[in-house]
């Protein structure tokens, strides 16, 4: 039986208790800032990681509250965690995607989120893919 692969993320939530989402480059949809452990990475170390390189934040670990893993795919879970924010850290003007892949027609490097919003519950549905959806609003946050 394959091993799941372990995608580990982190739920930015401001104090409208809104959830920091970025836009998947070339689709309709939106994300949270997530992607796969590096060798001997610890599961927050990579959420760290993903945070930095996806939309350009940094915050100490002790802020990051493990939520702990979940079902995703058949191949994939996602361990998860929470980082509540304060109104000072909610500009969505300030982020960045640092991480990037070939660009489908020209090659060059491509930012995987190329814009950030902040989301009501409500809106997860219609903006993630539908397994991501399912598991954000299984999550109390």
């Amino acid at each position: 039986m394959a091993k799941h692969s372990v995608s580990c993320g982190t739920l930015v939530v401001n104090p409208r208790r809104e959830l920091l989402l970025g836009h998947v480059t070339h689709t309709p949809k939106w994300d949270i800032p997530k992607g796969m452990r590096d060798p001997g990475e610890t599961e927050l170390e990579a959420a760290m990681r993903e945070l930095l390189e996806e939309a350009g934040l940094v915050f100490e670990a002790g802020a990051f509250r493990e939520l702990g893993p979940f079902a995703y795919r058949r191949d994939k879970r996602l361990h998860l965690f929470l980082v509540e924010v304060g109104e000072e850290a909610c500009s969505l003007e300030q982020l960045h995607c640092a991480s990037t892949f070939p660009h489908h027609v020209t090659g060059l490097p491509t930012p995987e989120m190329d814009g950030y919003r902040w989301a009501a519950r409500a809106e997860l549905r219609a903006l993630c893919w539908p397994r991501m959806a399912e598991v954000l609003l299984g999550i109390a946050w």
